[in-house]
């Protein structure tokens, strides 16, 4: 995985002064609060290379606003510690060395308590900088936007990660019991009956258009032809996979990816990651804890190979990135997202009525689309140009956002991306199939 960095923003930063300062405040102590749960012992927990640990997430946060922003561009800041800048580098390659990443679980120093005066220093200049109108250019707001969404992605890594970590150990710990609490919200009653919205064939604007702050893999704006096609009214759920589990889904080559055949078979996968089965029953490992698995509930942690599979069971197919956003296009943002602290997908209560429901929030949605560039896109100059071009390669797309994904965040155009083998994070299945005229 690429810890999914922030790209270069390629649109001003909204808001006053004021309401920037606002915002970084809220936004840091955002990362601070979801760390609070965690012992120092637990912010040293690395389970795999694809994780970190808690406290480097909050350093290299820090790092990035002390290394972009002041160091880069307030003349005389010092730095808090020489050594910083190389510890808490993850890949920036013009910038100098940086440890390999799947060492970051060995970093017994700097203690957590000198990571937390680090973020208090950075925060001090970063306030004051963003105080000051004689420096603060419009690029350089941009810039402090980048910063933010940056660090809101790392606030989902956060729970991901060490929702693996604790996974990983005897005593499977929970990170927040209380979050058990609202689970029935879905009712007793099964899920809402699948139905499918119908979309016209026809040329579509995609990417992101307003003067709102994106990624730059979210530009350049561009058409495309699209035939039509139909997306399903709501996500999979764990009681449709458990079907497909039922019926063999695992062991039935002719569903799978040729890729995808292989991964189960060498990394034995029998069901999504975190499930497991205790006197015939299944229970799946949450954020709460070790639960009984809800039929009712979005299915999650599944990898686009199983995605792939459970669509072909299902007589139907994953959604192309484009028909997702064209699908999105207009709807709220809004739904389970990380403000909801429930910090696990939620059953649906009602049936999608205007639009199709959990577009936003609950899983992350893989598509059918290859992680490339749009027609046009041109990586930004320097180390920030870095962190999104160059992933452009064996990765997939994903929509919609997560239970970890701040709302704030979030976006029709904006596209996450992983490996096809990925599960740890917040990953789920929405089908589509070609057009017709279906509706809700």
């Amino acid at each position: 995985m690429k810890e999914r960095h922030a790209s270069a923003v390629v649109v001003s930063s909204p808001g006053t002064l004021d309401g920037l300062a606002s915002r970084y405040a809220a936004i840091r102590a955002v990362t601070e609060g979801l760390c609070r749960p965690l012992s120092p012992e637990d912010q040293m927990l690395q389970s795999m290379p694809d994780c970190s640990p808690g406290k480097w997430h909050q350093a290299h946060t820090t790092w990035f606003f002390e290394t972009f922003i002041l160091h880069a561009n307030q003349p005389g800041y010092e730095l808090f510690d020489r050594d910083f800048p190389f510890v808490f580098n993850s890949y920036y390659k013009q910038l100098g060395g940086h440890p390999q990443r799947g060492y970051r679980g060995l970093f017994s120093r700097p203690p957590l308590e000198r990571v937390l005066d680090y973020r208090r220093h950075v925060d001090r200049h970063m306030l004051d900088f963003i105080s000051r109108n004689d420096i603060l250019t419009p690029e350089l707001r941009c810039l402090v936007e980048l910063g933010l969404n940056h660090e809101q992605q790392h606030q989902e890594l956060i729970l991901t990660d060490i929702k693996h970590g604790f996974w990983s150990q005897p005593l499977r710990p929970a990170y927040a019991p209380a979050a058990a609490e609202g689970r029935s919200s879905g009712g007793q009653a099964g899920a809402p009956q699948l139905a499918w919205f119908s979309f016209e064939e026809g040329i579509y604007s995609l990417g992101h258009a307003s003067s709102s702050f994106a990624f730059d893999n979210e530009t350049p704006r561009h058409e495309v032809y699209l035939q039509g096609f139909r997306l399903g009214s709501r996500l999979a759920t764990n009681g449709e996979y458990l079907e497909f589990i039922d019926d063999g889904g695992y062991r039935r080559p002719e569903l799978w990816l040729s890729d995808g055949w292989d991964t189960v078979a060498s990394q034995r996968w029998s069901a999504p990651l975190y499930w497991e089965q205790r006197d015939g029953a299944w229970f799946a490992f949450t954020l709460a804890g070790l639960r009984p698995v809800d039929p009712r509930e979005p299915v999650a942690h599944v990898s686009y190979y199983e995605a792939d599979a459970f669509a072909r069971w299902a007589g139907a197919r994953l959604a192309t990135e484009a028909e997702w956003e064209v699908a999105a296009a207009g709807c709220p943002i809004e739904g389970n997202l990380l403000e909801s602290a429930s910090y696990h997908p939620r059953p649906l209560a009602q049936p999608a009525e205007a639009f199709p429901a959990q577009l936003f929030g609950d899983v992350w949605e893989w598509t059918a689309s290859p992680y490339s560039p749009y027609p046009g896109f041109r990586p930004a100059a320097g180390a920030l140009g870095e962190y999104n071009g160059k992933f452009m390669c064996n990765q997939m797309v994903l929509r919609g956002g997560s239970c970890a994904t701040p709302a704030s965040h979030l976006r029709a155009s904006y596209r996450n991306f992983f490996p096809p083998h990925a599960r740890w994070q917040f990953s789920g299945i929405r089908l589509a199939k070609d057009g017709g005229r279906e509706s809700a």
